[in-house]
């Protein structure tokens, strides 16, 4: 069994508390896409509406967006990302890339992110602070020692 107060010192389990749930993550994608709106995001999502509503809250709470007025003068509000939430481009980039190589046929159509060019992404890397290409084998995780306070 886990330690709850371990999980307290680790930064992936400090970030799944704030973007941890597909609605939020999805959410986060919809705004690097342009969408802004409730309405819209709702549409797009296919969520219930409480549901956004909760997402969205918590989103603004824990920094990730911004409620902001719309940008066409209507009494509607817009969300829009923070730089903390901007931040999260790299990790959508990432679980998109590694759909692609795992969550399809071979074949099978999918979205495409394009750069502005219209030229299709390189494949994200991890790289060490020389700009080495690096895996998993190549790390550690040096853990807290909570006993040591």
């Amino acid at each position: 069994m886990k330690d709850p107060q371990a999980e307290e010192h680790c930064p992936v389990a400090r970030a799944l508390d704030v973007i941890g749930d597909r609605w939020s993550l999805m959410i986060v994608r919809d705004l690097f896409d342009g969408l802004q709106r409730f309405g819209e995001l709702q549409k797009s999502l296919g969520v219930a509406k409480n549901i956004l509503s909760d997402r969205l809250r918590k989103l603004v709470v824990e920094g990730v967006l911004r409620v902001e007025p719309a940008a066409d003068g209507s009494a509607y509000q817009a969300y829009a990302l923070t730089p903390r939430g901007h931040d999260l481009f790299t990790l959508v980039v990432s679980l998109r890339q590694w759909g692609e190589a795992h969550c399809f046929a071979p074949g099978e159509v999918h979205s495409e992110l394009l750069d502005t060019a219209d030229q299709p992404l390189a494949r994200l890397e991890v790289r060490d602070a020389n700009g080495r290409p690096i895996s998993a084998a190549d790390t550690r995780v040096r853990k807290v020692d909570v006993a040591a306070g």
